[in-house]
């Protein structure tokens, strides 16, 4: 799983931060409330069938509820190693984004994303969230409510309850450091 005792802690953000109850989250996948209940507080371990259906309801990858779990005790919800950050998306697209938060259980949460050469998504995304991003390195167009901003390592912008889609064009890949409140993962 994500770490000892992390994945119920996520699951628990989850939940909250789409502010759904236990008796909702349990009704969605159709097991008891006492269950999920001991899932967030890591006392039962659910299946990889339940880790599916948990994914399905709140829209994210599977892949979240896993991670590097050799992490030193004293470092665990702690420290981030590069080596060890967890992958967020499904890496399609051209877009391989992962974890810098620890865990889920902050008020926000910081993705590390790299939008390859060549990479786009059109389809607008609008998430109730507000998100800061900031460009480490090369260009990305971005469209925030269909306005178009072309973005350079060292700029930033700011994301608030509207639409975007982006692409990268350019020959080089981009990297942003995206702040997301609350967690959308």
């Amino acid at each position: 799983m994500s770490g000892n005792d992390t994945l119920g802690k996520d699951l628990r953000a989850l939940r909250t931060s789409r502010k759904m109850t236990l008796e909702e989250l349990a009704g969605a996948l159709g097991r008891s409330v006492g269950w999920v209940s001991q899932v967030e507080r890591d006392i039962s371990t659910p299946r990889m069938s339940d880790l599916q259906a948990i994914a399905k309801v709140f829209d994210v990858p599977v892949s979240l509820f896993f991670g590097n779990a050799d992490a030193p005790e004293a470092e665990r919800g702690r420290v981030v190693r590069a080596s060890a950050r967890r992958v967020m998306g499904e890496n399609e697209g051209g877009l391989v984004e992962t974890l810098i938060s620890p865990d889920l259980t902050d008020s926000f949460e910081v993705i590390h994303s790299t939008f390859l050469p060549g990479a786009s998504r059109m389809t607008p995304v609008a998430r109730p969230t507000q998100e800061v991003v900031w460009m480490a390195s090369g260009k990305l167009d971005i469209w925030l409510d269909d306005q178009k901003f072309t973005i350079a390592a060292g700029d930033s912008f700011r994301i608030r309850e509207q639409s975007y889609c982006w692409a990268n064009p350019y020959d080089s890949p981009s990297i942003a450091i995206w702040v997301i409140s609350p967690p959308v993962y």
